[in-house]
């Protein structure tokens, strides 16, 4: 699992390259909502979780898969772009986890993701 105290992500941009990967741990009737890439990470959301991939090794060839169920989600907080800040940031608080925090630059679909964790939530 992602030690989530102890790495921080970095900037998330918009990006389909973990849409792919991730595409055979969907189950039936989960589809991806948005998908986002740093250097080496990345996280997609899709319309019943959050996953997260975090890349290992040298070579990059090991990735470990974290799945957050929106359900598992106790409360959020979005923080959206200004006109000078283009950067976005969604903090979950997960029930025995903690505190996950992802920070995004440039175009997200940061309403629609709190939609979803929202329609799963309350």
């Amino acid at each position: 699992m992602i030690d989530f105290e102890n790495k921080g992500f970095f900037k998330l941009k918009q990006n389909n390259e973990y849409a792919d990967k991730v595409s055979a741990l969907l189950v039936e009737g989960e589809a991806i909502v948005d998908a986002y890439k740093s250097f080496r990470d990345g996280v997609v959301f899709t319309n019943k979780r959050i996953i997260a991939v975090n890349v290992q090794g040298i070579t990059g060839s090991k990735k470990d898969f974290t799945s957050i169920p929106y359900k598992n989600i106790e409360a959020y907080s979005v923080e959206t772009s200004g006109t000078f800040d283009l950067d976005s940031e969604l903090e979950v608080y997960v029930s025995s986890v903690g505190k996950v925090r992802f920070e995004f630059t440039g175009s997200t679909a940061i309403v629609e993701i709190s939609k979803y964790i929202s329609n799963n939530i309350l």
